[in-house]
């Protein structure tokens, strides 16, 4: 059959549809003939950034991408998948859905929360948590306070009604995010292992399904928008935004686990970016097949649709499904009984070839490799160089700052900073309890602590990354977000397992953006082959750049653990007044790219701060040590705001007040403030403190004394800063008032 050539093509319509001029030549080249209008169409959001990661697969490939619990490898399947034990396993993924909440941040938001929510449940697991990672422009100007309203609520709408709890997640505010923000959603699920689906097309002659939402035009080139820089006309670019609608996704759920334990499920895929083209060629490409398919067949919102419109439509709540033939009626019935359309859209074939007819037209034909990564799509390693704003660092001398005279003062103005204060306004919009039944713990620790069903293990999940570390210095930066990640797991009493990432840089075409986006690599795999934590999946977000330039390089990790006994779990909180405060890791005169320096001082360029890789194993597997030997009662680690913040944070979420010393080789403002890396903060009861001090004296690490946990006070070097509600109020006031004008 002869495929339909309307309208013709030429490479100024391959530009205008995202490819560049040597790629049209290459899929010349690849088919032998000039493509139609919808095969070019399919290879522009198949060939984008975003699907292809042609300007990252080069260095994603030297990421640890396999071992220790993983029961798949990195990119194979829709989602992470690990052995967590007692024959169950977790799949998660982190992903970003910046553009589009740039342009409408509640759907933005909304729908990239259902997204993720798919791809975990596509793995046949049940999402039982969801966390975020979330960047804005300053609080001060309209437009961050808009964004940030409305990417809480789009995620608070969306999870609350689909019923999932978002239990966690991390929010920073800096002004190169005042254009880009970087929304970046993860989602925790459940399987049985033995369970799982895979995202492959196996099996010619068996029937392929579309279920779910219908298909319109919302979303259209979507992959291609996330794909750009954001301009002043970014609004414009609204079509590219899709709708959500978590009550479809709360049936689509529901239906797809009940089909999957009939065991007629072949492949499943979720319809994210490029919509069917994406999830046939994919599944196709994995399995060596192909797949016939009948657009007309395809339920449409719009019945003016063409053919390209509905291959490259990203309209939600919608999934690809192949099931075993002779059994279509069975998975049909159980769609109709959830109320969720389920349609058959076509077979898979031997060819593999992807072909799409229209009202028996052949309107695309092509090979699913030509379009996939590991097949023949694009890769490119580009030019990279230093950035020009490191030599800056080299004017920052610790030396010539002066030292505050008020370290109070200090102290204060820095917890009313919105990157340190709590982040309660946000959080409580967030139901942290909804479809979670007996499966959480309400502890304040590090990572959050979820309670696997039907077991006393648990487990702990976190978002980290500082991204003015990562600015400062990519490749550092990248392990101390790996590093911190471990470390907050490791505090609530877990044991690292594995991590999905989100990248999210700006334009790849700049050359220091890239260098940025290389080292960050580098670094991030160095330190998860030394953490043993591989890397499950997750996504590349480049193009957040817009007039005023990048972002801060922030690779986002989202790590996992487990606890053997979730009652065993280890709160960041202070307990008991005369518990003894220690600090385990070493302190040093470092103030380096420290909120103290850039809100204090308005020094914005400094060397990242002090971090050892070998130092901070050493301190972790301590920890881990001691909790295992029940000798601390509580664990919180060093990280923003510096030592004085985590102790403020323990006082503040135990009811309890601290009399500490500083130490005298060291500034009392990098002592205070500094954020040295490595360091934890640990409490432990006086009967225990001899048998603590003992297990100390045998590791291979520094440690000191800090002072005692008190009643309702703050003390510092015996001089009184006042009562614990003083602090509290400006600690929990400053984000109601600067969003509320309260």
């Amino acid at each position: 059959m002869t495929v339909l050539f309307t309208p013709e093509v030429s490479p100024d319509v391959a530009v205008e549809l995202g490819l560049l001029p040597e790629e049209f030549e290459r899929i010349v080249g690849l088919m032998g003939r000039l493509p139609n209008f919808t095969e070019l169409a399919m290879f522009s959001a198949m060939w984008s950034e975003h699907c292809s990661y042609k300007n990252s697969i080069r260095w994603l490939k030297t990421l640890p991408r396999e071992g220790g619990a993983l029961l798949t490898r990195a990119g194979e399947e829709n989602a992470g998948l690990v052995d967590i034990g007692d024959g169950w396993a977790c799949a998660f993924k982190i992903e970003s859905h910046n553009h589009p909440s740039a342009v409408e941040p509640y759907q933005g938001a909304a729908t990239g929360v259902g997204g993720i929510h798919r791809d975990i449940f596509t793995m046949g697991a049940r999402p039982i948590a969801a966390m975020n990672s979330l960047r804005f422009g300053l609080l001060t100007e309209a437009r961050s306070r808009f964004l940030l309203r409305g990417v809480v609520k789009g995620i608070s709408d969306y999870g609350n009604a689909f019923g999932v709890p978002t239990v966690g997640g991390e929010v920073y505010f800096e002004p190169c995010y005042y254009t880009n923000p970087l929304v970046n959603a993860m989602s925790i699920g459940i399987v049985r292992i033995g369970e799982a689906v895979s995202a492959t097309a196996k099996g010619p002659g068996n029937p392929v399904f579309i279920v779910g939402s219908a298909t319109g035009k919302d979303g259209i080139h979507g992959a291609s928008f996330a794909s750009q820089d954001i301009g002043k006309d970014a609004h414009e670019d609204l079509p590219s935004v899709q709708v959500g609608d978590p009550f479809t996704e709360k049936l689509l759920l529901e239906a797809t686990l009940e089909a999957v334990k009939t065991g007629a499920i072949v492949g499943m895929q979720d319809m994210g970016a490029a919509g069917i083209t994406c999830s046939t060629c994919e599944m196709s490409a994995r399995a060596g097949t192909g797949m016939d398919i009948h657009l007309d067949r395809v339920p449409l919102r719009q019945s003016s649709m063409q053919p390209w419109e509905i291959l490259l439509s990203e309209s939600q709540e919608r999934m690809l499904l192949v099931v075993a033939k002779g059994r279509e009626e069975e998975v049909s019935r159980i769609y109709e009984k959830w109320d969720v359309p389920c349609v058959c859209i076509g077979e898979v074939t031997d060819s593999g070839r992807v072909r799409c007819f229209m009202s028996g037209e052949l309107v695309a034909d092509l090979k699913a490799s030509w379009l996939v990564v590991g097949g023949e799509a694009p890769q490119y390693e580009r030019l990279y160089r230093q950035p020009s704003y490191l030599e800056k660092q080299k004017l920052f001398s610790l030396s010539a700052l002066a030292l505050p005279a008020d370290l109070r003062a200090v102290a204060m103005q820095l917890i009313s900073l919105p990157n340190l204060a709590a982040k309660t306004w946000i959080s409580e919009q967030y139901d942290s309890m909804v479809g979670l039944v007996n499966t959480s713990t309400r502890m304040r620790s590090d990572a959050v602590v979820l309670r696997l069903p039907h077991s006393q293990r648990g487990l702990a999940v976190t978002v980290d990354c500082n991204a003015r570390y990562v600015y400062a210095d990519p490749y550092t930066g990248a392990m101390i977000a790996v590093a911190e990640a471990a470390r907050n797991v490791v505090c609530s009493g877990a044991k690292p397992l594995a991590i999905t990432n989100c990248l999210n840089f700006g334009n790849p075409y700049d050359p220091e953006v890239y260098w940025q986006f290389v080292h960050a690599v580098k670094g991030m795999g160095d330190a998860c082959r030394a953490f043993g934590t591989p890397v499950t999946g997750g996504n590349v977000s480049f193009y957040n750049h817009s007039e005023e330039g990048p972002v801060f390089p922030t690779p986002t990790i989202g790590m996992i653990g487990i606890l053997d006994d979730v009652t065993q779990a280890i709160p960041a909180s202070f307990d008991k007044t005369g518990d003894r405060i220690y600090l385990i890791g070493e302190s040093h005169n470092d103030v380096n790219s420290s909120q103290y320096l850039v809100a204090i001082h308005g020094i914005e360029h400094s060397p990242a701060p002090y971090f050892d890789l070998k130092q901070e194993l050493e301190v972790q597997r301590t920890v881990s040590l001691l909790i295992a030997q029940r000798l601390i009662r509580s664990a919180h680690d060093v990280s923003e705001g510096g030592l004085f913040l985590t102790l403020l944070e323990s006082a503040l979420w135990g009811n309890k007040g601290f009399d500490i010393g500083t130490e005298s080789h060291i500034r009392a403002d990098a002592f205070l403030f500094g954020e040295a890396q490595g360091r934890i903060v640990v409490t432990v009861a006086p009967e225990h403190e001899n048998e603590f001090l003992k297990c100390l004296m045998g590791q291979d690490v520094e440690f000191s004394c800090l002072g005692q946990v008190i009643d309702e006070r703050i003390i510092v070097n015996h001089d009184d800063w006042g009562v614990l509600s003083e602090w509290r109020a400006v600690y929990e006031g400053t984000l109601p008032r600067l969003l509320e004008g309260t």
